[in-house]
């Protein structure tokens, strides 16, 4: 149900996953406009529960560029698609808790922005990554290597990864399977913790 890993791993690919309509929007017509064959995944779960206001006008985002959802100084959040939406829920109950959260939407996962990612947790210190498919190989992993490398010595905490289950997906258990806000929320609280 989450393929995204699967294609990331073919060269000359861009792979594209929208969080809502508005960006669904510009990240199309930017990738219609692509000389390079993209990928354009589209959460099914959008189509149910996404309500934007889209603007009528032709507007590209660009690809290959996350954006900074909400900015914040204690830890960095990276995430991709729906999982948007429980990571906005989980950085708004950690801001009830004193933690100020910075949020950051991949949008392309192939390339990927790593250098937005890297300057935000060389300000935080710290990093979770989250995402609906499997933690095992998941496209997550790839996010936490590539940080580590990178950021070994800037951070506080180690990297957490927040994701399915290492199982096939469970249609009628699915509120137990994706990883929630509690579940984003615990590992908001527990990189906290190990950084005191």
């Amino acid at each position: 149900q989450s393929p995204e890993a699967y294609l990331c791993h073919t060269p000359g690919l861009v792979v594209v996953m929208p969080r809502g309509p508005r960006c669904a929007k510009g990240l199309l017509l930017s990738s219609i406009r692509c000389k390079d064959p993209v990928i354009f995944l589209e959460p099914k779960i959008l189509y149910r529960s996404a309500v934007e206001e889209v603007p009528d006008a032709d507007y590209e985002i660009p690809l290959g560029k996350a954006e900074i959802m909400q900015k914040g100084t204690d830890v960095t959040i990276v995430g991709w698609g729906a999982q948007l939406r429980r990571l906005q829920l989980a950085c708004d109950l950690a801001s009830k808790e004193g933690i100020s959260c910075e949020l950051i939407d991949l949008r392309t996962l192939l390339p990927w922005d790593s250098e937005r990612i890297i300057r935000s947790v060389k300000k935080t210190g710290k990093l979770i990554v989250s995402h609906e498919a499997p933690i095992t190989c998941g496209f997550g992993a790839e996010v936490a290597a590539t940080l580590q490398q990178e950021c070994f010595f800037h951070l506080e905490a180690p990297i957490q990864r927040v994701a399915g289950y290492d199982t096939p997906f469970p249609l009628v258990a699915e509120k137990y399977y994706l990883p929630d806000e509690t579940k984003n929320l615990d590992a908001i609280r527990k990189v906290m913790e190990l950084a005191k």
